[in-house]
């Protein structure tokens, strides 16, 4: 029987176990997918230790993923945009992907162009669309100045990426472990912490046109601080800050669509964007997956394969 990744409780990686589970099966416009990889998520950390239980409660026993990529191996009736064996990136809202097997609606898939690693397909989805998402809730510009704060996690590594795309000067937050790779990227990197505002400052040497938040408190505050208007600051993570403070908060659900998911491939495709790779996991090593990830020190992804 294939496995899958469940809980049953709210906890730590503890909760977390593989157990086997009957094959799924598609049901109309529903593709069944053979994971080759998946992509782990802070917000998936966050739902099983029960923080966002009034946002997104969990319903026990509980599955999780959303990111992946793989291959067709079932058609349910009416789909006629894939065919078995077809090798796809897509994504589930059914916290389901972290599987051996998983059901994908059509719609939610989009082919795997060859030049694009399995690991970099899998992880896709949630960082990718969370970025794309990001930049344009800013309405990052040329020529402007954008501050990043988690620069090199795994949504911020794809968010200075893409606003370096649209002809912006990014700053990017991160630990000096990190530097190297940001200003690769053609990043200015500034260590975060104490007094990290006025390295800010003279990092910009004038005017900060936004702020994307992919860490978490206090980054709301400061952006505000930094004199940035809170239309154009927005946190993919700290809900509680943007209803209090009247920014912007949008993520994921903003660009989940596979066209997005095909024009962030397309450009991994081409060279033009990178998912750093912090580690793979096998489906069974699962609770040190997450050990490493809410450890909050990675660059980049990490994922399973099953």
């Amino acid at each position: 029987m294939p496995k899958a990744v469940r809980f049953a409780e709210y906890g730590g990686v503890d909760v977390l176990n593989l157990v086997e589970v009957e094959r799924p099966t598609p049901g109309a416009r529903e593709v069944l997918v053979r994971v080759v990889a998946a992509g782990i998520n802070p917000g998936e950390a966050m739902i099983r230790r029960g923080v966002l239980h009034e946002r997104f409660p969990a319903t026990f026993p509980s599955g999780q993923g959303s990111d992946l990529a793989g291959i067709v191996e079932e058609l349910g009736a009416g789909v006629t945009g894939f065919a078995l064996g077809d090798e796809v990136i897509g994504f589930t809202d059914n916290r389901a992907s972290h599987a051996e097997y998983v059901i994908v609606e059509e719609n939610h898939l989009s082919p795997r162009p060859a030049d694009v690693p399995w690991e970099q397909a899998g992880a896709l989805f949630v960082a990718g669309t969370t970025a794309y998402a990001a930049v344009h809730a800013v309405k990052v510009g040329r020529g402007e100045t954008v501050v990043v704060s988690g620069a090199a996690g795994g949504v911020g590594s794809l968010v200075v990426q893409l606003a370096r795309q649209a002809g912006a000067t990014v700053i990017g937050l991160a630990s000096e472990s990190h530097h190297a790779w940001l200003a690769r990227q053609g990043v200015i990197p500034v260590t975060y912490g104490e007094d990290v505002g006025e390295r800010v400052r003279a990092a910009a040497d004038g005017t900060i046109d936004a702020f994307i938040d992919t860490f978490g408190a206090p980054y709301i505050e400061l952006a505000l601080e930094l004199g940035v208007p809170g239309e154009r600051i927005n946190t993919t993570i700290d809900f509680p800050g943007a209803a209090k403070h009247g920014t912007k908060a949008e993520g994921s659900a903003a660009a989940a669509r596979a066209d997005v998911l095909g024009e962030l491939a397309a450009l991994i495709a081409g060279g033009e964007l990178e998912i750093p790779i912090a580690r793979v996991y096998p489906l069974d090593e699962v609770r040190d997956a997450f050990g490493e990830l809410e450890r909050r020190h990675t660059r980049g992804k990490i994922v399973l394969k099953p």
